[in-house]
């Protein structure tokens, strides 16, 4: 799992039919303090996220495809929470 922000979402106007129904977002990853940490990725939305939150990030093809219920397609990152707060211990 990652932390990220979205910055706002890609355009598609052709797409693989694994990606129909879904937005597909720019998210730059966060550290655990919330400040960007460098790196972005493209993340297909599952949870109806918009510019400006933050979100959590499930990072790895297998597992995003077996919620959505896919055995194949093109789909490596999903968002899969939208953050309110993060509590850190200490």
């Amino acid at each position: 799992m990652k932390l990220a922000r979205v910055g706002g979402t890609v355009v598609q106007p052709i797409q693989h039919p694994s990606l129909a129904g879904h937005s597909l977002l720019l998210c730059d990853l966060l550290d655990l303090q919330g400040q960007a940490s460098g790196g972005s990725v493209i993340a297909l939305d599952t949870v109806g996220a918009g510019p400006g939150e933050r979100v959590l990030l499930l990072d790895e093809g297998t597992s995003a495809r077996q919620i959505l219920g896919l055995k194949g397609g093109p789909i490596r990152t999903l968002v899969v929470g939208i953050v309110d707060e993060v509590a850190l211990a200490g």
